[in-house]
């Protein structure tokens, strides 16, 4: 009875309808519950379940040289409450997709252009990273929070997709949050966090 009680546990979430659909034009008063408030499902129509665009190229003439398009609950309404979503990443030759997180999936990752380096970190104290190179058709996993990147390492574009296990996986890139935050943090606190002096603390904060 024990074990069939921890295997319950460790299930997936069961919808109780067949799909709830968010309603981006409810009205703003309404309490949401880990989603969006449902649209009737008698005004449900299939473009509520449509994305159309990955087939594009993303922009990466950017400072890290790469492009993330997410296909998420806000991209495809009809993703609420289902607990998945996507996105693709274009990396220009060299270019990083930063070391971040996603604190409300794992990520499965499918190189379909050029080769990558990924890699993730455990937590602490070990703090061990766990990395691999890929090529076309290679998938990697990045489990749920964890601190992990990917760089195209070829001289030509990379491709890939990304699958994650939430409508919303929400994303920390770290040295976004960390150096860019408003207010900023504390030079103090990131001086003795970094082992670095304030004046370098100042100069990497005007970056982001």
């Amino acid at each position: 009875m024990a074990l069939a009680f921890s295997v319950a546990l460790a299930s997936d979430h069961s919808p109780l309808q067949d799909f709830c659909v968010g309603d981006k034009n409810s009205p703003g008063n309404k309490v949401l519950v880990n989603g969006m408030v449902c649209k009737d499902p008698k005004l449900v129509q299939a473009n509520d379940f449509f994305f159309s665009g990955l087939h594009m190229a993303g922009n990466t003439s950017n400072a890290v040289g790469s492009k993330v398009t997410p296909v998420n609950v806000a991209q495809i309404a009809g993703l609420n409450t289902l607990g998945i979503s996507l996105a693709r990443i274009d990396f220009a030759p060299f270019g990083v997709n930063p070391p971040h997180t996603h604190p409300r999936a794992s990520e499965i990752l499918t190189v379909l252009e050029g080769s990558l380096h990924v890699g993730f970190v455990t937590s602490n104290p070990e703090n061990r990273l766990i990395s691999k190179l890929l090529h076309k058709g290679d998938v990697f996993v990045f489990p749920e929070g964890l601190v992990h990147f990917q760089k195209n390492i070829g001289y030509g574009n990379a491709v890939a997709l990304a699958a994650l296990s939430s409508q919303n996986p929400g994303v920390i890139t770290i040295a976004n949050a960390v150096f860019g935050s408003k207010p900023d943090i504390s030079s103090d606190i990131l001086a003795k966090a970094f082992q670095l002096d304030k004046n370098t603390i100042y100069q990497i904060q005007s970056k982001f």
